[in-house]
C-alpha cells in the first residue's frame, strides 16, 4: 500500500546508508525511540510529550539556570545550530578559517568516514576530488533554510585524523546575504583540557554539553589510528549520526574539534570500539566514552582563496 514509510522501513533505510561508525548506535537509538513511541526518524517523527529532544532542552535550561544561580561570571557564547549542516548520514558545519575572505568559496567540515565514496583507506589522502554532494544548512533553531552544494572534496583522510573538507559552490558572502547565516570560526590553537564544550549535531538537531576530559596519544579503531584525539567527559554521550559534528568551545564560540567516534561495547580497538594507546604502548578501553579529532592544524594548510596547500609552512596534515 502506498503512503508514508513505516518506522521500521525508515530504520532499515538509515541502517543501509549508515557507516560502520554509526550503524550500531543509530539502530539502538532508533529502536529506543520506537519503543518509547517518540518516532524513529526525522522523516516520520511526530510531536510527543517528553521526547529525547525535549528532555535535552529542559536539561540544558536547568543547567544554565544553576550556573546563573551559582554566580558564575565567565562569558559563555551560546551555541546553537546556525552554520551547522545535515548530511545524508552525518553532521557537519560551514567553517571559516582565520584568513578566509568573504568572497572565498565556503568550506564544510565533517569526518573522513562520512565521505560519500566510502572510507579512505589507512594512509590514503584524497584531494581535489569532484563532488556535488548536498548539505542542509540550518538556522539557529535547527530549521533547514537552504540546500548547499559542494563543488569538490578539497581534502579527506582517516589517517592521523578523521576529516573531510568540502568546497562549496557559494561564497561566505553569498550564504550570509541569502540566508543571514555566518560560518563557524575555526580555532587555530590547540584545545585545552577542562574546557566546556558543545557538540552540535545537524543530523539529529541535538546539542550535547560536556567538557574536554583530556587528550589521547593514539586512538586506534579497526585499521585506523588517530593522533592526539580529544576525549570527552561522559556527559557527551553522542550517538550514530553525530559523526562530523563541530565541537565548539563555549567561551570563544570557535570550533576546536570534529566529533568522530566512541567505544560502544567495551571491545578493544575494533570498529565502533576505539581504544586509547599511550606513548609507552599501554592500551586502555573506556566503554561509553566518546571522542573527537582536533582541527587546529587545518588553517595552516589553506592559503589565499581557501585553496589547499599541503606544502605550506606549518602544514602537518597527511599528504597524498
Amino acid at each position: 500500500m502506498a503512503g508514508k514509510p513505516s518506522v521500521l522501513h525508515v530504520i532499515a533505510n538509515l541502517v543501509e546508508r549508515g557507516t560502520p561508525h554509526m550503524r550500531k548506535p543509530l539502530v539502538a537509538a532508533l529502536f529506543a525511540l520506537v519503543i518509547a513511541g517518540a518516532g524513529a526518524a526525522p522523516a516520520v517523527a511526530a510531536p510527543q510529550p517528553a521526547t529525547a529532544a525535549v528532555k535535552t532542552v529542559l536539561t540544558t535550561v536547568a543547567t544554565t539556570a544553576k550556573a546563573v544561580t551559582a554566580g558564575r561570571t565567565a562569558t559563555v557564547q551560546a551555541a546553537d545550530f546556525a552554520g551547522t549542516v545535515s548530511l545524508s548520514n552525518c553532521s557537519g558545519s560551514v567553517i571559516r578559517l582565520p584568513n578566509s575572505a568573504d568572497t572565498d568559496p565556503a568550506l564544510v567540515l565533517t569526518n573522513g568516514h562520512c565521505l560519500e565514496t566510502g572510507f579512505p583507506s589507512p594512509g590514503q589522502v584524497i584531494v581535489d576530488q569532484p563532488s556535488s554532494r548536498t548539505f542542509g544548512l540550518l538556522n539557529s533553531s535547527g530549521s533547514k533554510v537552504a540546500t548547499l552544494r559542494a563543488s569538490k572534496v578539497a581534502y579527506s583522510t582517516m589517517t592521523d585524523t578523521d576529516i573531510t573538507i568540502y568546497q562549496l559552490t557559494r561564497t561566505y558572502a553569498q550564504i550570509k546575504s541569502s540566508y543571514g547565516i555566518s560560518a563557524l570560526a575555526l580555532a587555530d590553537t590547540h584545545p585545552v583540557a577542562g574546557t566546556a564544550i558543545k557538540v552540535v549535531s545537524g543530523y539529529w538537531k541535538r546539542i550535547y554539553s560536556c567538557n574536554i576530559d583530556g587528550f589521547v596519544y593514539r586512538l586506534k579503531e579497526g585499521d585506523w589510528t588517530w593522533k592526539d584525539s580529544v576525549r570527552y567527559t561522559s556527559a557527551c554521550n553522542t550517538i550514530g549520526g553525530t559523526s562530523g559534528s563541530p565541537v565548539i568551545d563555549n567561551t570563544t564560540g570557535k570550533v576546536v574539534a570534529v566529533n568522530n567516534t566512541g567505544n560502544e561495547s567495551g571491545e578493544t580497538c575494533t570498529v565502533n570500539n576505539p581504544c586509547e594507546v599511550d606513548a609507552s604502548g599501554k592500551v586502555t578501553v573506556r566503554q561509553g566514552i566518546n571522542y573527537a579529532e582536533e582541527t587546529y592544524q587545518i588553517p595552516a594548510c589553506f592559503g589565499i582563496g581557501n585553496k589547499l596547500d599541503l606544502s605550506a609552512s606549518g602544514c602537518v596534515l597527511p599528504k597524498p
